[in-house]
Formats: structure tokens, sequence, C-alpha cells
């Protein structure tokens, strides 16, 4: 529309969802992502807002104008675009009223008498314009574009300073997405304000929302017509003065709280079933957990009822997932996975084909694909969205995809150097660590679980040293191990008590050739003492010398697998980038303003992370769960991740360098690139990792530069430091009492506290993730359970295993029906969605008004970028073997960008799945 001259034109973005008309509501979804075609839906009204209530956000645009003179009132408009997105019901707009206020900064003058809103009075206090409504929904009701430009027009006083909120008030019958506000037209320039939130209803919450400028404010520094407004959105965010602060959250609510892992069991189903609280107990500590407030359960009075997948579960609601995480989780691969296909192909698998024959039937799965009887074949077209990996053909097939690791070369992963190369570059690259001191030792209680010493001895190893003694390799810095002994040795006797379930304590020693690679030179398998003090059962494999005794070596090598993808899952995947995250989290919605320039620089490696880890607790880590179905620890795996978490989980020594020191893979040494040396040269994890951290670290230390010039302003920025606080006290009240909690006092400090958060929601996650199907996808080369331990010579197994070597090797691991449950499993994990958004990368390019910040985020993009070259040009160079050969996998995991799907690479700026 036109404005008079000299005008403020302000443009706002949002999605808006409408009325029922006679008990229904119509949809009208725009066209899809993936397809070109439009369809429509119509359901009851009930179903449409529970449906609703349960999908995610939808991202959408609008715009709003306002004319203002220096001379007195003027008359103004505000327009809204909508996006509408693909699965997104566009709802018909009738009789629609959304009312918006304009909130402008003063130095505490007077206010117009027309100002009707209660915030207004008081000295100082937020000047406002008029309320004003929106215009032309009905008239735009069928508009099926990506945004639509919706008006309204408002008085604003002339003496009206810069821009600092926007009060909306929604009085439809339905929530709308409002993404961001953009006003023109000021001395100041264009003011933005990002908002990306769902806007209630006023039947839901009658209080106005606010949304603040992009401009950001330290605590201290906030014009006074905000501040009030800043305490009271954070207060919001807390619960604090809701109606209900006890009771069970709403899904519509936005309240952030702390609770513990009390609902991974269901008490109610039977004891069986029944888990324990992992948090508040000296037992089994754990991080804390965003609160449901959901009832108790009736036979367990602590442990919270549990709501089933797919009924929606508490997060704030903005955040949700949006479109395209939605389509790939909530509407499309999981559930189809947990509710349609593995119980139709468990019912279609006869039990006498349970166990593979041969390795024939496992190659079987990625060449012929899995024959399911034709009814159950109908029902899976029908029901399941992986129509990718299903065959449509006269036998009715279901085909997997051929994992990475199996594609270059078939028998890779036989090879006791690519085994070796995997604890490098594979998919659990940080449990690799340097041997200081021979023989290994336990530092468990010998009262309990027996002598330290590891039975491995010189005698086992000297003929693998390439002439070198022990002792000179360890001066040479040339052993290496992989150490599972102390995390698993607790709990072995409940893990092999479990049916199909057996497992080890393993320790594997490395020796790092001339070359520049590992081999595995001996495997110590154990197994805790029958009583107290006692000797424990112990063997030790070395590198086979006949045929017997390389069946027996794959065994072990087995058994090291399935320790280090249990650890690899439940700690390093798990508990270090989901759980341990989720508290600063919390912490940051609930203790820093939307306006704070650290809230800015975390918003987007917080993305999606909530939602994901509520969704965890429902289908993944929940008592009978995925992971409790597909790993050796069974029902004892969320305790392992406690143990973990007691034992081994510091936040100081979660930075990469500070890591590769403590496993003694590097040493500090100022000369170098990096200020360490790899000991490891070729340590495709480290060397790239190297790459973005200190790309972090550049981009963390400059942007803190610009608002913390001395520690005194750290020091007394008190939403800072309550945020720090709270999740250390509260968030990881567990361990809050622990000296090495880093300090933070110093501009150095907080960056370093910054660049470890953000190194572990970005780089850190995607390492352990996205290669779980490419490279664990093949279930003989990383089993992630094993159902039998390794015979010995007069065992009456020994003589099946000699009669029948692949088919007794195959019946160790996991049986078909486990197989294939989890292949499917890990090829949702492993997959990015279409919206993904990637380090470096912000799609809202207004999410600060500061330019030095800005051009900071860019040279940090650019940064980015280069590393990425760099290490494409890693991967293509011949003298790296662990990452270049042949049948040999580049390593790609840390390289930045990716496409949508299974792509082996990829880091998403947060931990979206």
């Amino acid at each position: 529309m036109a404005h008079p001259a000299g005008g403020c034109v302000a443009s706002l973005n949002c999605m808006l969802l409408a009325v029922a008309q006679f008990g229904s509501i119509f949809f009208s979804p725009p066209r899809p992502f993936f397809h070109s075609t439009r369809r429509s839906f119509t359901f009851m009204e009930t179903r449409a807002r529970r449906e609703y209530s349960s999908w995610c956000a939808l991202t959408s645009g609008a715009s709003v104008s306002e004319s203002s003179s220096p001379n007195g009132p003027s008359r103004g408009a505000v327009s809204l675009d909508l996006i509408s997105a693909k699965s997104r019901r566009l709802y018909r707009l009738l009789g629609v009223e959304t009312e918006m206020e304009r909130i402008l900064l003063t130095p505490g003058g007077e206010h117009s008498p027309d100002d009707r809103n209660e915030l207004v009075a008081g000295k100082g206090g937020p000047k406002k314009s008029r309320r004003s409504a929106l215009v032309g929904w009905f008239e735009k009701k069928d508009v099926k574009a990506e945004r639509v430009v919706y008006t309204a027009d408002f008085t604003v006083d002339g003496c009206f300073g810069e821009p600092g909120a926007v009060t909306v008030l929604n009085r439809h019958q339905r929530e709308f997405f409002i993404e961001s506000i953009v006003v023109e037209g000021f001395p100041s320039g264009p003011a933005h304000f990002t908002c990306n939130s769902w806007v209630q209803p006023t039947r839901v919450d009658r209080n106005p929302r606010v949304f603040f400028t992009n401009k950001p404010y330290l605590p201290a520094e906030t014009p006074p017509g905000l501040q009030e407004l800043r305490r009271q959105e954070l207060s919001d965010l807390r619960g604090e003065g809701g109606a209900d602060t006890t009771g069970e959250r709403r899904i519509t609510d936005r309240v952030w709280e702390y609770d513990v892992y009390n609902d991974l069991g269901n008490p109610d189903k039977g004891a069986e079933f029944a888990r324990p609280i992992l948090g508040g107990e000296q037992q089994l500590p754990y991080p804390r957990r965003m609160r449901t407030g959901r009832p108790k359960t009736f036979t367990d009075d602590r442990a919270e009822s549990r709501v089933e997948y797919p009924e929606p579960i508490y997060v704030s609601r903005d955040e949700e997932f949006e479109e395209g995480k939605n389509e790939m989780l909530s509407e499309g691969a999981l559930k189809a996975l947990l509710h349609n296909f593995m119980p139709l192909l468990v019912s279609s698998v006869s039990p006498d084909i349970r166990d593979f024959a041969g390795f024939h039937d496992v190659d079987n799965l990625f060449k012929e694909g899995l024959r399911l009887k034709q009814a159950l074949q109908d029902q899976l077209f029908q029901k399941i969205p992986f129509v990718r990996k299903i065959q449509e053909n006269s036998e009715g097939l279901l085909r997997y995809d051929t994992p990475d690791i199996i594609k270059k070369d078939k028998f890779a992963w036989l090879r006791d150097d690519e085994f070796a190369r995997q604890a490098l570059a594979g998919i659990n690259p940080v449990n690799i660590e340097r041997l200081q001191a021979f023989p290994p030792m336990s530092k468990l209680d010998p009262a309990v679980y027996g002598p330290p010493e590891s039975a491995i001895t010189e005698e086992h190893i000297i003929g693998q040293l390439d002439g070198m003694s022990v002792r000179q390799a360890l001066q040479d810095n040339r052993l290496y191990m992989l150490d599972y002994h102390d995390i698993f040795l607790p709990f072995l006797d409940r893990i092999n008590a479990q049916d199909g379930r057996k497992a080890y304590g393993t320790r594997t020693l490395f020796f790092l050739t001339a070359a520049g690679t590992l081999k595995p030179i001996a495997i110590e398998l154990c197994l805790p003492p029958m009583t107290d003090g006692c000797a424990r059962a112990k063997r030790v494999f070395t590198p086979p010398a006949d045929a017997t005794s390389n069946w027996l070596w794959q065994l072990a090598k087995a058994h090291v697998c399935s320790n280090d993808a249990g650890v690899h899952q439940l700690i390093n995947h798990w508990l270090r980038t989901h759980a341990c995250m989720e508290p600063f989290i919390i912490s940051a919605h609930r203790q820093l303003s939307a306006m704070h320039p650290i809230f800015k620089l975390l918003k987007p490696h917080m993305r999606y992370t909530l939602k994901i880890n509520a969704l965890a607790r429902q289908i993944l880590i929940n008592g009978d769960g995925v992971i409790e179905s597909g790993f050796t620890p069974g029902r004892y795996c969320m305790e392992m991740s406690s143990f973990a978490y007691q034992e081994l989980w510091r936040l100081d020594q979660e930075g990469l360098p500070a890591d590769l020191i403590r496993r003694g893979m590097a040493v500090e040494d100022p000369t170098q690139p990096h200020g360490l040396r790899l000991l490891i040269e070729d340590y495709p994890y480290a060397t790239d990792g190297l790459l973005l951290w200190d790309a972090i670290t550049r981009w963390c230390d400059a942007y803190v530069a610009m608002y913390y010039p001395s520690d005194q302003a750290v020091q007394g920025d008190t939403e800072l430091q309550s945020w720090y606080r709270e999740a250390v006290q509260t968030g990881h009240a567990d361990k809050r009492g622990a000296p090495w909690w880093p300090r933070l006092s110093t501009p150095g400090d907080l960056a370093s506290l910054l660049t470890t958060l953000l190194w572990l929601t970005s780089a850190q996650h995607a390492a352990l993730n996205f290669g779980q199907y490419p490279l664990g996808g093949y279930i003989p080369n990383r089993p992630p359970l094993m159902r039998r331990l390794v015979p010995a010579d007069g065992d009456p197994e020994y003589a099946h295993l000699v009669a029948d070597p692949h088919r007794f090797f195959l019946s160790a691991l996991p049986s078909l029906t486990q197989t294939t449950t989890f292949m499917t499993v890990i090829d949702t994990l492993s997959t990015h969605s279409a919206d993904e958004q990637y380090l470096g990368e912000r799609p809202d390019e207004a999410w600060t008004a500061d330019p030095a910040a800005l051009a900071a985020a860019r040279e940090f993009a650019d940064e980015v970028r280069r590393a990425e070259e760099e290490i494409d040009r890693r991967n293509a160079d011949t003298g790296r073997r662990n990452r270049c050969g042949a049948g040999v996998l580049p390593y790609e995991l840390m390289a930045p960008t990716s496409g949508p799907g299974i792509t082996c690479r990829g880091i998403p700026n947060s931990v979206t799945i």
C-alpha cells in the first residue's frame, strides 16, 4: 500500500492458522517440498487441533508498515506475509482479529494520553502506539502463495524514539507463527525483530507476546523502556507467577523447567518394565532434562507416567520441529518404523530363519532384500514412507541401501588394518588412547573386582613390535589402546544374565607402524570374578596363526566392536552431546534474554535439541526401547550411561584439545599450528577437528571481545552469571560440587566455555552421528549386540565353531530380526533433513543489528568453507593411509556441508537427530 512521504515501513513475517467452520477444519496444504502435486484434507475440529498440537513449527513471514511525522500523530499500517510450507495446513481465515502494538524506546519522557496499556504507567516505561487490528484476512483466506501481505492501520506518535519491541495479541481461534518483523524509515536505519515463535490465541494466553529488537543489549545496558519487559519475559519463560507452576505442562506452553530422568520406565505395566530414576540419586547421577509435569505412576510415586509415541511429549512450544524435520521423523520414518515396520517384519520372518545361515544371507539384505508375504508387502507399501528401499516386484522384497563400508571393498571389515583404522577414522574415534604404562591397569576396587593388572604380558606382544622392546615402544609413543574394561565389568554379571546377551570387558592394544597406521596386537576379554577379590576370568588373543585361531580372533574383535558400539551410543553420543547439553539449553532460555548477545550466539546451536531429546526418552533410551533392544547391555544401558557420567564426564575436558591431551593422543606444543602436536599424525578425526575447533575458537574470541572488554564486564553480567550458575548448580546438580568446573570470570573464560559448547553441539555430534549407517549398517563390521561368548577348547560350542565357523560367527551376532530392526533405526538416525542448517550458516541474516558481529560471522563462515576445502584435499592425498587407499573410505564426517539424506558428512549447527 502507499505510505505518506517520510513515513516508516515495517514488515512482519508470520504464519496464521485460523478458524473452524461448522465444526470442521479445512486444510489446503501448499506445494510440497519433495512432491509436485497438491493434496487437500478435511479433519473434524477436535482431530485437527490434536494433530496440530503434535506437529511442528512452520516457517512463515509478514510486514508491518507505519508512517510517522515529527510534527504529530500519523497513520500507519501493519502488513503480514504468510508463508506456507509442505505438510503444514493453511486454515481458512474467517473474521480474524489480531492486535499489535509498537513499543518504542524513549529516554523516559511523557506518554501519549491515548496509550491504554497498563505497561505504560510510570516514568521511564515503554512508549507505545495504539493497538491496531490486522485487516484483509478474509479477502486473502484462499491464497496459496508462500507469502501473503496483510496490513493494519494504526496511529504513531511523532515523538516516538528508536523501536525497541513489538507486542502481538492473537484474538482469533488458532495459534499462528511469526518469523520476523522489520521496521524501516528511522534515522537509525531498519529495526529487525526476530520472532520465530508461535503466538497463542487469547483463550489460551490473555497476555500480549513481546518481541524485542535484534539489537543486542547486555542487562546493564538495557534501555529503561525495555527493562521491565526484559525481566517479565524471562520470568514468564521460567514459569514464575503462572496459574500452575507444579502441574502438567500444556503443549502450548513456553515454560522451561528441570526434572530428573524418571520417565524411562513404566512400572504400571509390571516390574520388568520399571527402570531406575537417573539424577537426584547419589548412586545414579545424571544431568537434568526438560520438565513435563505429567502425573506420577500408580505403582511408584517417584516415576512419571509415560506418553508413548506418537502422542506429543512436552517441550516449549517453539522447540517443536519445523516442517522439514517433522516430515522426516514425526510424520515419516520413525512412526512408520515403530508402528508398522517392526511388527510386520517380525511376524513375516519364520522362526527357522531368525539367524543368518551364512554371509550370503547378510549380503542378500542389500542385493535381493527380505522376503515378505504378499499381504505384508501391500501393507508396507501403504504405510511406510521408506519407498526408496522397497523394491516392487512379484516376490515382495524389502531391500536396504548398501552401507559405505562394503561398497568399495566387500571384505574390508575383516582386515585387521581396517579394524584399527576405524579407531582413528570411524564412527567412534574418541576412545583410542596412548598406552603410557605397561601392563594396563584397572581403576576399579580390587577388593571387589580382583587384581587390577591386565593379563596381557610382554610375551603376548613382543613379536608384533617391529623389533622394539615394550619399554622402547612406550617411550617412542608407539603403543595405543581401546580400554572398555572398567566401564563394562561392574555390569557384566547382570548383562550376561539376560537372555541372548553376552559381553566381556575388553582391552585392545595397537602398535603404530612406520607407515603411520595402527595394527592390533592383542585383545583381552575379561569376565568378573566369581567372588569378590578373586582373580577374574581373563583371556588374551593375539593375531592368528592358523584357521581356528583366525575365527577366535574374529570373535574377539566382534566383542571389542560391540563394547565400542555401546560406549559410542550410550556415552559419547547420547550422554556427552545430547544429555549433558540439555541443562545449558534450558538455563539459556530461563536466564538469558533474547536481547542478550550470548543468547544470540547460542541460538542456532540449540535448535531442535530439546525436541530430539524428548523423542529419545519416548522411543530410544526408554525401557525396552530401541537402545535397550539393540545393544548388548540391554536393560542396563542407561545405568551404564549414569556410571560414565559419574566417573568420566568433566566439562573442562570436553573441548577437543583437552580431550586429546587427556587421552595422550597429543602433547602441548606452542610451535604447532593448533598449539599441540598429535602423536599419530594421520588421525583424521583429530586433524580435521582441529581445523574446525580453531575456527570456532576465533569466532567466539572475536564475538566475546565485542561485548566484554574487561573481567568486570563478565563478572557484572547478571544474566550471564545466572545462566552458567544455574546450568551447573541445577542442571548438573549431581556434580555441582566438583572442583573442575571452569570459572566464568574473564572474557577468556567465557570464550573458552562457548567454544566448547559450540564444538559439542556441532562438529563433535556430527562426527559421532552421521556415519552410523554408512559404517554400522553392515552388522558384521560393528555388531551392537553379541549373543555368544568366545568358546574355549573343550567347550561343547568349540566343536560347533570348528565345524562351521561362518554359521557360528553369525550366530554370535544379532539375529536377522534384530539386525534389520537396528539397520532401519540407524538409517533414520544417519539422515540429514532438508531443512538442516550447517555450521557457519544463519538463514536469518538479521539475527543481530551489530555490524561488527555480522562481519565476524561472515569471516567464520569463510573459515569453515576453507576448512572444508582442506578436508577435501586431505581425502585425495594418497600419503594419508587412514583416509585414502584401496577400499578405504574417505573421512568426511567433519566436512561441514551436506545435501539431505545419508551422506556420511555434514555438520549441523546443533544436535538435530
